[in-house]
């Protein structure tokens, strides 16, 4: 008996001791799961977070007018200057033509971002609007002269400072942050997005963006959607308002496919998107790193496409040459007012009758004196019940193909 009850002991003893080499292996195995999985965690976070350039110098420049510059009015409410570079610097960039050693702002986009995060309005800003360009500090140190030209002079002068400066002067609105993305840069993302899908309702034959379509559903690759947003003379009118439109309307299909479930909620879908937009991406300080950019997408993540808005400021041709913009006041004032304040914006479809100039880009619902005055909303302080002014856009929602 003692025998057998020995070897029961010892046996016992024995699958004790293989439970606890196996508790003691498996829990090394999972420590070392964890360790590897946070050292790629942590490594893929480090290779997202260094790819983000940070606009020291334009940083510098614009806290030497800080005392210059607008006061936000509106606690949570964010305003981003998305500018897109033309710049022909760098191998991805050469094929766009010759790198004359400046650059000027292709596209740029005055993101206000509301407070309550339930909207968001995209404002384009034309490259041929006549504006007052502060005297800026160029790359080679030398200062330029106040001037009086287009709006797209001002990053050619003065790079991303200066374009932020101009934009603040035209319009007595803060700019929280920047952002500055080129030719290259745009491309990537659309193909790490697998493309973007838009509807043509005539074939394209563009040989200048050597841009080739059929009419109908097309998803649009890196190259081609370049060139489908840059082309400007031989697409539509051959306006630089045709031109705005189709970006806005790209726009609005690039929201639809970077919110749709299938990028952003698959891991392997989503890095080589994240990876294509830090890469490009050229930022103030706050906004270059993983944080501060989660902090600002967290903001806006849920903020449903009806309430995306696109829309361009009120312009009309410049009286001295067809050929140039200028704003459309009381329009214009009226738009930035209710950006400043944080006030509702509404758009009409693009598609709609214009009031006022073929170039124009305002449009009201009606014609009463609210609208002509843009008195405050029933939602802003004094009570007033007058309706917010409207202004010709579309949103994200609307689907071109029908």
């Amino acid at each position: 008996m003692t025998d057998t009850a020995d070897a029961h002991r010892g046996a016992s003893a024995s699958r004790k001791g293989l439970v606890r080499r196996w508790v003691r292996r498996g829990a090394i195995g999972v420590g070392l799961v964890v360790v590897v999985a946070g050292g790629v965690a942590w490594g893929v976070y480090a290779k997202l977070d260094s790819n983000i350039t940070p606009d020291e110098a334009a940083a510098a420049e614009l806290a030497r007018y800080e005392k210059e510059r607008p006061t936000s009015l509106v606690r949570g409410a964010q305003n981003i200057l998305l500018i897109g570079s033309d710049s022909r610097a760098g191998s991805g960039n050469r094929r766009y033509g010759k790198d004359s050693g400046t650059e000027r702002s292709d596209t740029t986009i005055l993101l206000h971002l509301s407070s309550d995060h339930r909207s968001a309005t995209a404002v384009s800003i034309p490259r041929d609007l006549m504006v007052d360009v502060p005297g800026c500090r160029r790359s080679d140190g030398r200062r330029s002269e106040p001037m009086f030209a287009m709006f797209n002079y001002a990053f050619q002068v003065g790079g991303s400072a200066c374009t932020v400066r101009t934009v603040e002067r035209m319009t007595n609105i803060r700019m929280d942050h920047h952002m500055v993305i080129d030719f290259h840069g745009f491309k990537e993302m659309v193909d790490a997005l697998d493309g973007v899908e838009i509807c043509l309702s005539k074939p394209i034959d563009d040989k200048a963006a050597k841009l080739r379509l059929p009419a109908g559903k097309v998803t649009l690759d890196g190259e081609q959607a370049l060139g489908y947003v840059r082309a400007r003379k031989s697409l539509g009118n051959g306006s630089d308002t045709d031109r705005m439109d189709r970006q806005q309307r790209f726009l609005a299909a690039l929201v639809h496919k970077a919110q749709s479930n299938d990028v952003l909620l698959n891991p392997v879908r989503l890095y080589p998107v994240l990876d294509a937009a830090t890469s490009s991406l050229t930022t103030d300080p706050a906004l270059a790193n993983l944080r501060g950019l989660y902090e600002l997408a967290r903001g806006v993540r849920d903020i449903p496409t009806e309430r995306v808005q696109f829309l361009t400021v009120p312009r009309e041709s410049y009286v001295y040459n067809a050929n140039r913009d200028q704003l459309v006041e009381p329009e214009a004032e009226r738009l930035f007012e209710r950006l400043r304040i944080d006030a509702p914006v509404e758009v009409v479809n693009s598609t709609e009758k214009s009031q006022g100039s073929p170039r124009g880009s305002s449009h009201k619902r009606s014609s009463g004196e609210d609208q002509k005055s843009g008195a405050k909303g029933s939602d802003e302080p004094g009570g007033s019940t007058s309706p917010a002014p409207t202004f010709r856009g579309s949103t994200a929602a609307e689907n071109p193909c029908g």
